[in-house]
């Protein structure tokens, strides 16, 4: 097994626009003219997402167009139109005689905190990272839909860290597999491998860490009303042969890199999200890729 660019994933344009003075952006997955079978897990009781019911093993849909995550909150899932423009212009889409209609799946995270609350990604700003995409321009870091991420907000904006949008592939013979998430967590955020935290709740010396999870059990009798600003956004891809139904199964199985670094994860106030998308068609085990 070795480590390659998430880039290399063929039959994939990645493309990202973002207003960073308003602190938030939009990164898009273009998936081909034929589209992608595409799955989709989510965990956290707050999501902001747009056709996910396309994504259910039962319904029709077979494969999607593009997917598309951004900042904004509610807001910000007007910009998937821009994408449907997009597609629509370059004859990509679901063919109903007079045109062809593109499907495409949205999730955004909250940024509204961030920089300026009315800005939020737009179909215009979505139609350029489309655009961008022809090029491909994805970097990892505070761009795209990371723009406006931050992490460790259990105690509201001036106890957090800023965070960003990041990827990582390998590829195990002719196997590829990639994960790209935007984390925008409400928790802290930690190496997976030796346990240190990395990011988070910062205490009232902006120095030093709290933990969230203590916090959290210090908090049994809190409002109603939490800090609801949070999701943490990923997408799996392979190039593995899956149907829709066994890649809402990998994306289930990928929630587990989230609980391996993010603590707590899955809460009330998160929409965590995972969408799992089969670019190809070599042949491999679902547990393997999982």
């Amino acid at each position: 097994m070795h480590e390659i660019s998430i880039t290399e994933l063929q039959n994939l344009k990645i493309g990202q626009a973002e207003n960073a003075q308003a602190g938030t952006g939009c990164t898009v997955f273009l998936l081909g003219e034929n589209g992608a079978p595409v799955g989709l897990d989510v965990r956290g009781g707050g999501p902001a997402s747009r056709e996910s019911e396309l994504l259910k093993p039962t319904a029709a849909a077979q494969v999607i167009h593009a997917i598309l995550l951004g900042g904004g909150s509610a807001f910000g899932l007007d910009a998937a139109g821009g994408v449907m423009r997009y597609l629509e212009e370059h004859d990509i889409g679901f063919d109903v005689g007079v045109t062809k209609v593109p499907l495409v799946c949205q999730s955004d995270l909250f940024d509204l905190t961030v920089g300026d609350a009315h800005t939020r990604p737009d179909a215009a700003m979505a139609y350029q990272a489309c655009v961008n995409a022809e090029t491909g321009n994805y970097r990892d870091g505070n761009y795209g839909a990371g723009t406006g991420a931050t992490v460790g907000k259990l105690m509201g904006m001036p106890h957090c860290m800023k965070s960003g949008i990041g990827s990582y592939a390998v590829q195990v013979g002719d196997l590829k597999v990639g994960a790209l998430v935007a984390v925008n967590a409400v928790g802290d955020v930690y190496d997976f491998e030796t346990g240190r935290k990395v990011s988070g709740l910062r205490a009232d010396d902006g120095k030093t860490f709290l933990d969230s999870e203590r916090v959290l059990m210090q908090q049994l009798d809190a409002p109603q009303e939490k800090f609801v600003g949070n999701t943490t956004l990923g997408i799996l891809f392979t190039n593995a042969k899956l149907d829709k139904a066994r890649l809402c199964k990998a994306a289930g199985m990928a929630h587990d890199g989230y609980a391996r670094a993010i603590r707590p994860v899955h809460t009330s106030m998160d929409g965590d999200s995972i969408y799992a998308v089969s670019l190809g068609d070599v042949p491999a085990d679902l547990d393997a890729v999982g």
